[in-house]
């Protein structure tokens, strides 16, 4: 059975780094993934969508710079 490694594991015949995939004896296998050192490897490598984040529009939130038609009265004495 082909296992990926979640863990370091080093034996007389190997030294497997987590993320690496090997075949191993059905019990073993099943041992090691039932102790959470392992999960069953992917039999067949699949393509996957990726998708897109589509990008962020920022706009300019708030009233626009209008200048009050009004006045402030500032330049009367």
């Amino acid at each position: 059975m082909r296992i990926k490694m979640l863990v370091g594991l080093a034996g007389n015949e190997y030294s497997l780094a987590p993320g690496d995939e090997r075949d191993f004896p059905d019990g073993e296998a099943i041992r090691l993934v039932e102790a959470g050192y392992a999960v069953p490897a992917v039999a067949e490598k699949t393509e996957q969508a990726v998708v897109q984040p589509v990008p962020e529009r920022r706009t300019k939130k708030g009233k626009a710079d209008v200048v009050s038609s009004e006045g402030d009265n500032s330049s009367n004495g």
